[in-house]
């Protein structure tokens, strides 16, 4: 298997920690029959770390499907090199890095880690040229 798809299978990981962690902390702040019932009509706006966290699971959500989308059209074109592996290693690894800096409310630390994700994911899409 590739490091990159070794990395998409880690990524895998790394939502569900995602998705676990914002979902905890919102059932924490919200109740348990909250979580448990329809979710029907607005729900009062998450704050503080569980409201940090589920802006970062979401973040998390929008740029992986880009990810994962580039990785396996790397597998399938057979394109993925030492430079691809770099790409899907730093982005992996700054996306690892983001949820406890945006857990903690680090601003400037946390854009400047979402920008070596990009980084690393431009790495993977321009290899696909």
């Amino acid at each position: 298997m590739s490091i990159e798809l070794e990395i998409l299978a880690w990524s895998i990981l790394l939502g569900l920690v995602h998705i676990l962690l914002a979902a905890t902390l919102s059932t924490a702040q919200r109740g348990v029959l909250w979580n448990a019932g329809p979710r029907d009509g607005v729900s009062a706006p998450l704050t503080g770390l569980a409201g940090r966290l589920d802006r970062a699971s979401r973040n998390f959500l929008e740029t992986y499907v880009f990810f994962a989308a580039a990785v396996l059209a790397l597998a399938v074109l057979h394109r993925g090199d030492d430079h691809t592996a770099l790409g899907a290693q730093i982005w992996f690894w700054a996306r690892v890095a983001y949820l406890p800096t945006y857990a903690a409310g680090i601003p400037f630390l946390r854009t400047a880690i979402w920008a070596m994700s990009l980084v690393g994911l431009l790495m993977l899409v321009f290899a696909l040229f």
